[in-house]
């Protein structure tokens, strides 16, 4: 009996040991609350990816580790050179902004690891800038296309970044720079498209104003066609009256002398 009490005493003894020695040993980790974590279990299993860490304080075995990612977005910035559809050379300034899907750290890290950024995004990101600069003509990059470039950019990008567990949340071109003498070429060559396309509009404006001239002496023209036919020698002869009449209500004095010039109208001799 005293054996087996010994025995029972001495594996308690042990196994509190044991405890003490764990949580002695044992690792402490607080996860802010813009990281996630993702455990490798160095004995039971490997790089546990089902199971992310959240936000708080955690307690690990010593023989584990736990590898912390930064889920909050980040930017990153690109300055590479590049050519363009005419093997022209070309400065391109890229902002990319990014995070890690949160519920995918597991697979992230078994991929690429904590310094996913370097062999992911920033390789990824030269590459899609390269492939679709190379589709444009200078002039085209320098005006009238670049929303056009930054948008093929993005789709272009966001489709490796997806399926490497990766969000892009924005693609930015900050800049494109040209060599002097090609810049130049196309600011003069814009330049002389603005004032041609000035020339037009004036030579248009003064093409409706010549128009509408036209049009007002038609008008007019046909409104005289129209008031002389209607003017017959009977109506003047009306007028006539109408107007003696006035004449002879008003109180300055005149001599009128009714069918004087021959043509039956009131012949208005002389007044004050």
């Amino acid at each position: 009996m005293k054996q087996g009490k010994l025995l029972s005493t001495g594996i308690v003894i042990f196994i509190v040991l044991i405890l003490v020695i764990i949580f002695s040993n044992a690792t402490f980790i607080t996860i802010e609350a813009s990281e996630r974590g993702v455990l490798f279990r160095r004995f039971t299993g490997g790089l546990d990816k089902a199971n992310i860490y959240n936000p708080g304080f955690h307690m690990l075995a010593p023989w584990n580790t736990i590898y912390v990612y930064d889920v909050r977005e980040q930017q990153i910035e690109e300055s590479m050179e590049v050519l363009s559809r005419n093997g022209l050379t070309i400065t391109v300034d890229v902002t990319v902004r990014i995070n890690p899907m949160h519920n995918k750290i597991g697979d992230l890290h078994e991929k690429f690891g904590t310094g996913f950024i370097e062999s992911l995004v920033r390789p990824e990101v030269r590459s899609s800038v390269r492939k679709i600069i190379g589709r444009f003509a200078p002039e085209e990059l320098y005006s009238t296309k670049r929303d056009e470039v930054q948008q093929l950019i993005h789709e272009e990008l966001e489709k490796v970044l997806t399926n490497n567990f990766i969000e892009l949340r924005a693609t930015l071109i900050r800049g494109i720079e040209l060599p002097e003498k090609v810049r130049s070429a196309i600011e003069s060559k814009i330049e002389a498209e603005q004032s041609a396309l000035k020339y037009v509009y004036v030579l248009q404006q003064e093409r409706q104003e010549a128009e509408r001239k036209i049009i007002e002496a038609r008008a007019k023209a046909e409104s005289n066609q129209i008031l002389n036919a209607s003017l017959s020698d009977n109506i003047l002869k009306d007028k006539g009256i109408e107007a003696t009449l006035k004449l002879a209500n008003s109180s300055n004095s005149k001599v009128i002398i009714v069918g004087g010039n021959g043509d039956g109208l009131p012949l208005i001799l002389g007044g004050n």
